[in-house]
């Protein structure tokens, strides 16, 4: 039997998208990158195009789409809270009729298939680390509703796709994740201070830069998604990916001025609505069932992304909204 299999990657020109088709694609596989460039990039897969087992679609996942696939990776969200918050209710149709579409395809082709959900099901979590046992601590009417809730229901559709449809599904809970790659403009912490740092200008931390967050760079966290999906079809998850390191905010901010020689301030800015003040994930179960564990230290990865930061014209990206 043939180990090249047809894969669909929905989302598969965003940050973790293109690096996730980059390494099935230098795998030998079949791949699909499956996209409507709401807050990606396509020149993050261009260099992909020449290669005989890539295609790229664009394509809005809340439509359905009929292809012949073996496997599906279902990425396609938008991931920021600036951007997720700019059209909430496109991004819970996102998550929720993207889930469908992708678990009917699933089940009409026998392909397993793999949600990526998120630390953000946990909400402002009372337990911590959070394990995957934990059930959260979500507030469903408040701004960030529209993408904790809504990835919520896709692990509810997941789930009883495969109890009822016997679907084989995946699902891992992606904690924040940075490397090369991310959009300069997507609002999270670790892109703005390197943008804020290598222009300069000051940087602005959210509250007293207390809240603390956990940070895995973007090859560890694709290989824990391979992982998952390669796994014995007993463990289907959830499975938390993510970096048990904690750090405060303000500590990252130092390590970028740090890291980029930089002579920037901090400044203080008040704290979102239900911005979670701990995130930390306990990776007992991917270490147990995955062999997972994440290898980078931030320091490293941060160096990382700093010269891919360096490297480019942030001019040539536009924020994908009017939020920044």
């Amino acid at each position: 039997m043939s180990t090249i299999k047809r894969i669909l990657v929905t989302g598969g020109a965003g940050f973790l998208g293109s690096h996730l088709c980059e390494r099935l694609v230098e795998m030998g596989h079949d791949v699909i990158c499956l996209d409507n460039f709401f807050t990606s990039q396509k020149t993050n897969v261009t260099h992909l195009l020449k290669r005989p087992n890539f295609e790229l679609i664009r394509h809005d996942i809340t439509v359905p789409i009929w292809l012949e696939v073996d496997q599906i990776y279902n990425l396609a969200c938008p991931a920021a809270p600036g951007h997720y918050q700019y059209n909430p209710i496109k991004t819970t149709k996102t998550s929720v009729m993207g889930a469908i579409n992708v678990l009917g395809m699933a089940k009409r082709c026998r392909a397993t298939v793999l949600q990526a959900s998120t630390s953000e099901v946990y909400g402002d979590p009372e337990v911590h680390p959070q394990p995957e046992s934990y059930r959260g601590s979500v507030n469903p009417i408040g701004p960030r509703a529209c993408y904790d809730e809504g990835k919520r229901a896709a692990e509810t559709l997941f789930m009883d796709y495969h109890r009822m449809n016997r679907v084989n599904i995946r699902i891992v809970r992606i904690f924040n994740t940075y490397g090369p790659r991310m959009h300069p403009f997507d609002g999270r912490v670790v892109s703005n201070f390197i943008r804020q740092a290598l222009a300069g200008a000051d940087i602005t931390i959210f509250g007293q830069g207390s809240q603390t967050r956990s940070f895995c760079y973007r090859d560890d966290l694709i290989e824990g998604m391979i992982r998952a999906m390669s796994a014995d079809n007993s463990f289907i998850g959830p499975v938390n990916l993510g970096n048990p390191d904690e750090y405060r905010i303000q500590e990252l901010a130092e390590m970028v001025i740090e890291l980029t020689g930089a002579s920037s301030k901090l400044v203080h800015l008040p704290l979102p609505a239900d911005d979670p003040t701990r995130r930390r994930p306990d990776i007992t179960l991917a270490r147990r069932h995955l062999d997972w564990q994440p290898t980078v230290p931030l320091r490293d990865g941060l160096q990382k992304t700093i010269d891919w930061f360096r490297s480019i014209d942030v001019e040539h990206y536009r924020p994908p909204t009017p939020n920044f």
